[in-house]
C-alpha cells in the first residue's frame, strides 16, 4: 500500500497543474470522431476547432501561460490543415505521427550523447542538481529508461501508422485515445519502478548525498526518479 501511495503522489507531482489541460488535447479528437461518425468531416472539423477555441479563451481569461492557452487550439488547427491537404479524415491524426517520431528521435539521439531525454524531463519537473544525473553510477539508469521510452513510442507510432494506412479512422481514433494519456501514465509508472530499482543496483549517491559531497558507500536514491 505504501508503494502505491508513493506512486500516486509521484504522478500527482508530475501532472500537478496539468490535469485540466489534458482535456485540451483529449476532447477535440473525441469530438471530431463523434461528429464525423454522425455527420461529415467538415462539421467535425468545426466542432473540434470550436471546443479548442473555448478552451483557449478560458485559459486566456484565467491569465494562464499563452503556450498552454493556445497550444491545444494550435494543434487542432494544424490537424485541420492536414485533413484538408490529405483529403481524408484520418489526416486529423497526422500531427501526432510527427510528434511521436520526433520523440523517438530525441530519445535515441540523447542516449547517443549520454544526455538522456528522461533525465532532462526529470530535471525540468523536479529541479534536482543537473550534474547528479550525469554521475557514472546514476546515468545508466536514465539511459536505459530513455531507451524504454524510444521502444514504447516507436511501437505505438508503428501501430497507429498501420491503422492510418488502412484508412481505419474509427479504430485509429480509439487507439489514439487509449494510447494517449493512459499509455503515458503506464509508461511513467514502469519507468519509475525500473528506474529506482536500477539506481539501487548501480549503488550511486542520492540527490541529497550528491549535493552534500558525501563519500561512498551511499544509501542511494530511495524515492523519486
Amino acid at each position: 500500500m505504501g508503494k502505491l501511495q508513493e506512486l500516486g503522489e509521484e504522478l500527482r507531482g508530475v501532472f500537478s497543474g496539468r490535469g485540466a489541460r489534458l482535456l485540451d488535447s483529449f476532447l477535440p479528437p473525441v469530438v471530431f470522431l463523434l461528429v464525423n461518425s454522425l455527420s461529415n468531416v467538415n462539421l467535425a472539423l468545426w466542432a473540434a476547432l470550436g471546443i479548442s477555441g473555448v478552451f483557449a479563451a478560458y485559459r486566456i481569461m484565467q491569465k494562464e501561460n499563452l503556450t498552454y492557452a493556445l497550444g491545444g487550439l494550435g494543434g487542432t488547427l494544424l490537424a485541420a490543415l492536414f485533413v484538408k491537404l490529405s483529403g481524408s479524415g484520418a489526416g486529423f491524426f497526422l500531427p501526432g505521427f510527427f510528434s511521436g517520431a520526433a520523440t523517438v528521435i530525441l530519445c535515441v539521439v540523447s542516449v547517443a550523447f549520454n544526455r538522456p531525454l528522461v533525465a532532462w524531463s526529470s530535471y525540468i519537473t523536479r529541479r534536482w542538481a543537473l550534474n547528479w544525473y550525469w554521475h557514472p553510477q546514476v546515468l545508466p539508469a536514465y539511459n536505459e529508461v530513455t531507451i524504454l521510452w524510444a521502444v514504447a513510442f516507436a511501437a505505438r507510432l508503428t501501430f497507429e501508422f498501420w491503422l492510418y494506412q488502412q484508412d481505419a479512422l474509427g479504430a485509429l481514433g480509439t487507439v489514439r485515445i487509449l494510447l494517449g494519456w493512459p499509455f503515458i501514465v503506464v509508461l511513467l509508472i514502469v519507468s519509475y519502478i525500473y528506474g529506482l530499482w536500477r539506481l539501487a543496483k548501480l549503488q550511486g549517491p542520492s540527490v541529497d548525498e550528491f549535493k552534500a559531497g558525501k563519500a561512498p558507500p551511499w544509501e542511494g536514491q530511495k524515492r523519486g526518479f
